[in-house]
């Protein structure tokens, strides 16, 4: 592609490289190859099931993690609007009925004193209209309430982030989906000084008021909790931002100019990569509870933390010998095996290879970021899936798959799909350090082929979109991988504003 002088701004303003924008436009028009599947993850093949003794055991074992100084850092990633939360209820306030007109609207309205929210658009309405939201239902003016709920002139919900909107009630008040992060920060991610590291990516447009909400929030639950907080946000880089292009596969422009679009959660492993932590808790910004259901929550944060450490230290003990001496057959029959059977790397052919190789081996493996993944039985939830797939070096490791990653016309692949019992709630907890402490550089441990195309309408014109490897699925391909079964009560995410009528929101 010849490049205009307008093109090279454009890159130069993004910090986005020629050959950068070549190789996108290259996978626009080639496409990306199917993922191969060895089978899907399940309990004792890839997913760790724990007993009662093992969660005391790993409970303890991150408390004890925690008392010795290690910096524990909590992401959340929160950016972009809450609009399609609120998908129905705009249809609801564009259309032409007054009155609910489906049973999403009617459910909405029938329970919508149970809302957090309640109290400030029942104040917002008497602001506007003179009247209480009793009164607007009683002369049958329910699009003005949720009007009132969304748009603009009103509370603006419909255009705020998911982290600035009230969740729950709270006695005497309400908390936000970032408040219940501050308080759940401070149950299971504490450092042992008692500072509590949270962060949150966001995008430009709502900086100041997360910044002014997080201030106005943190000397509440500092005194509430005991501890001090450390919140620092990010936005999505420039720099990730992706071309997109015709149906026919040349370079989409607007006012001359290429188009770019953000390339979707993907683009977070840069800021992941920013973090400066040793432990990252890693949950999305709409999977919160209030206090009075969090238990569930706190424990097997807990016990993901513990196995994390306890894998975390069995590598460092194992590199420690591969490192210094020569190991022993029964050492390095011992280190295969924990490869194999807990971090789930199998296909080598590790058992063929000298000594030598067998240690290298080894150390290329054991050096790798690590993560452990939660897992909930798939109960129709939303979510990707956690399987066993082929790695570009023969081997086959866990990995977080969508399902638009495998092959619709392979019977064996949608037949493995279908096998699947568990998704993933993105429920992570990462190690980002080298053997030596030193970070990892994470972008390297990418698996470029995990991309995918979408179709979107850009002002009645249809696009291809290039979304990045998700962050917890390609992005993560080269990490050391451990899947952990989790109960379904850890995982309550809020895509519609009625998912807050469910009984663990309330």
């Amino acid at each position: 592609m010849e490049l205009q002088a307008i093109d090279l701004t454009t890159l130069q303003r993004k910090g986005i490289t020629k050959e950068q924008l070549e190789e996108e436009l290259k996978m626009l028009k080639e496409g990306f190859p199917f993922l191969k599947i060895y089978s899907a993850a399940t309990i004792g093949k890839g997913i760790m099931a724990l007993s009662d003794e093992d969660k005391a055991k790993y409970v303890k074992i991150w408390n004890e993690y925690q008392q010795k100084g290690g910096k524990v850092v909590k992401m959340v990633p929160a950016s972009g609007a809450a609009s399609r939360m609120f998908k129905d209820l705009f249809s609801f306030a564009n259309g032409a009925s007054q009155t609910p007109d489906n049973d999403f609207i009617k459910r909405f309205c029938d329970n919508i004193e149970k809302f957090a929210f309640f109290p400030i658009l029942n104040k917002k309405c008497v602001a506007l209209y003179g009247k209480s939201i009793d009164s607007l239902f009683a002369e049958n003016r329910h699009r003005d309430v949720v009007a009132t709920l969304i748009l603009k002139e009103g509370l603006n919900y419909g255009q705020l982030p998911k982290a600035l909107l009230e969740f729950h009630k709270s006695i005497g008040t309400s908390r936000a989906a970032l408040e219940e992060h501050l308080a759940e920060g401070a149950q299971y991610a504490a450092c042992a000084d008692k500072s509590v590291n949270i962060h949150f990516t966001v995008s430009d447009d709502h900086l100041n008021l997360m910044a002014q909400r997080i201030e106005e929030a943190k000397a509440v639950f500092e005194h509430a909790y005991g501890v001090r907080y450390n919140v620092s946000m990010s936005v999505q880089k420039p720099s990730t931002d992706t071309v997109a292009t015709n149906m026919d596969g040349s370079p989409y422009r607007e006012n001359g100019e290429l188009f770019f679009r953000p390339g979707g959660h993907g683009a977070l492993i840069e800021n992941l990569n920013d973090i400066d932590g040793d432990v990252i808790f890693i949950k999305n910004i709409d999977n919160v509870v209030p206090d009075s259901y969090r238990d569930a929550t706190i424990e097997y944060k807990q016990v993901i933390g513990g196995v994390l450490v306890e894998v975390k230290n069995k590598i460092d003990r194992y590199a420690g010998i591969l490192r210094t001496s020569t190991p022993s057959d029964e050492q390095l029959r011992e280190m295969l095996s924990f490869l194999r059977t807990t971090l789930c790397v199998t296909g080598d052919n590790a058992d063929n290879m000298s000594t030598q190789e067998q240690i290298d081996y080894l150390l290329m493996k054991f050096n790798r970021p690590i993560r452990v993944c939660g897992m909930v039985r798939n109960e129709g939830e939303p979510g990707g899936g956690p399987f066993l797939a082929y790695n570009s070096d023969g081997t086959i490791s866990p990995q977080i798959l969508e399902s638009t990653q495998i092959n619709p016309d392979d019977a064996t692949a949608v037949e493995m799909l279908k096998m699947a019992t568990h998704f993933n709630p993105v429920d992570l907890v990462c190690y980002t350090r080298d053997l030596d402490g030193n970070k990892f550089d994470l972008p390297k441990y990418v698996d470029k082929n995990t991309g995918f195309i979408s179709i979107k309408s850009r002002e009645g014109v249809e696009i291809k979109a290039l979304e990045l490897p998700g962050l917890w699925n390609g992005a993560m391909s080269d990490w050391n991988t451990i899947m952990v079964e989790v109960p379904a009560q850890t995982f309550n995410p809020v895509k519609t504003v009625n998912d807050l009528l469910r009984p663990a929101h309330q």
